[in-house]
């Protein structure tokens, strides 16, 4: 029953900025710390951004913080991560989940692509 899509990827150049959304289905957003994770190919998926439940505190990788924002709208059922000066080595797919404990069906994600 529950849904995770993620859009609003693409191909952008270096220096370049992306705004990624995540729709979640019925009651599983607003009640759980979310997360963007992000999967380069040949390596792991890594948490890259963190939001509590009530969108008080956020978190960053080191890889991301300083160019990157999580939000969260929660009586829209989503979440944002507005990504600048986006680098070749940000290139990976991108996940939403619960930051904690990620529900065990993954979305199909969406790919970014940072290349000039």
């Amino acid at each position: 029953q529950v849904q995770l899509v993620e859009s609003g990827g693409g191909l952008v150049q270096p220096g370049g900025s992306l705004r990624l959304s995540c729709a979640a289905s019925g009651s599983f957003f607003s009640i759980y710390d979310m997360g963007w994770y992000r999967q380069a190919p040949g390596k792991q998926r890594e948490l890259v951004a963190t939001i509590t439940m009530n969108g008080g505190s956020t978190n960053y990788a080191d890889s991301v913080k300083g160019r990157s924002t999580i939000s969260r709208d929660n009586a829209k059922n989503t979440l944002y991560l507005q990504m600048n000066s986006l680098k070749p080595e940000d290139t990976a797919v991108y996940y939403c989940n619960a930051a904690r404990a990620p529900y065990k069906s993954w979305g199909r994600g969406t790919q970014v692509t940072v290349s000039s």
